[in-house]
């Protein structure tokens, strides 16, 4: 009887830091699909914002859950991760090395740990949300969050408007606190996993990032922009780099004066990423230039899992 065991190599860190490039090093190496943790690139539509591998990248290896939906389509973390480990629990059929790639905090952690389980919320009051946080302002849906449930608020950063409007959704669609729906059990889980962290030092991540914005503007990011305007009150559109050039569309920025917001916003989100990264997970931290020192260490660990198994036996 053949000895089996499954290793999930997880390359997680802040946008632009180079986690695609290491993803297809390893896919290289392993002869393994990769699987996206982006729930943006997810959309079919939004491929320069996103900064999307090209078609020809995506032709190299297989690749899972980018373009996946329709711009249009609703979906949740509790989607993928449902999704997500069925189509890991069948790619196990046929390799013994996968690896999932990506900077969506909620989505790596759905796989890594599993979430609660929420009901799914209808598009409507979605929507109404999105309304509200509009008309109202998100100081408002704060306070509605304290007054529906203050256990919530008091340990949640009321700053993050999609917490704050996830939270809202719930308590909205249930009448129960959202609060009760989060049990902190972590599930299970078949295969060894390998948690990778990139990081760069703060200088260095933010030259990328600037570079990055620029190459997504000579690729035509703004057409890209005007041919999502008819749909820019959808949530997937509440992403930087499209928010600020439909400010830009709409008379209210200066061209230069959008990229430079682009630019700005993009290096807070890489910032509240590796927060989210040092709150969640227990990560090997790799520079993603020492591709020899990630790839022994990965060896090691897969060899040394499979000695396990077989003393087991």
């Amino acid at each position: 009887m053949e000895l089996r065991q499954n290793h999930l190599i997880i390359i997680a860190g802040p946008t632009a830091v180079g986690k695609t490039a290491l993803s297809f090093a390893l896919a290289n190496r392993y002869e393994c699909p990769i699987i996206s943790a982006d729930s943006r690139q997810i959309y079919r539509q939004m491929s320069i914002g996103t900064a999307k591998p090209s078609s020809e990248e995506l032709s190299r290896h297989q690749h899972h859950f980018i373009n996946h939906l329709d711009i249009e389509d609703s979906y949740s973390a509790g989607q993928y991760e449902r999704e997500a480990r069925a189509l890991i629990k069948d790619l196990w059929k046929h390799h013994q090395v996968l690896i999932v790639c990506g900077g969506t905090g909620l989505y790596l952690r759905a796989l890594m740990e599993g979430l609660d389980d929420f009901p799914d919320i209808p598009d409507a009051i979605m929507a109404q949300l999105e309304t509200d946080l509009q008309t109202v302002g998100l100081e408002a849906l704060q306070l509605e969050l304290k007054t529906s449930d203050p256990h919530y608020a008091d340990s949640v950063d009321l700053s993050n408007r999609r917490r704050v409007l996830r939270a809202l959704a719930v308590i909205r669609y249930t009448s129960r606190p959202f609060s009760e729906y989060l049990s902190g059990q972590v599930k299970s889980h078949d295969f060894v996993q390998i948690p990778i962290l990139l990081t760069r030092d703060k200088k260095e991540l933010h030259e990328r990032i600037h570079a990055r914005v620029d190459e997504m503007i000579e690729q035509g990011l703004l057409e890209e922009v005007k041919s999502l305007l008819p749909h820019r009150n959808l949530r997937a559109l509440q992403t930087v780099g499209y928010q600020e050039l439909f400010e830009h569309l709409d008379g209210l920025t200066k061209w230069e004066e959008a990229i430079a917001k682009i630019k700005t916003k993009t290096r807070q989100y890489a910032k509240r990423q590796m927060t989210w990264f040092r709150k969640y997970g227990d990560w090997k931290k790799y520079h993603p230039t020492h591709l020899h020192t990630i790839m022994r260490d990965i060896d090691h660990i897969i060899n040394q899992s499979s000695y396990d198994l077989e003393s087991k036996t």
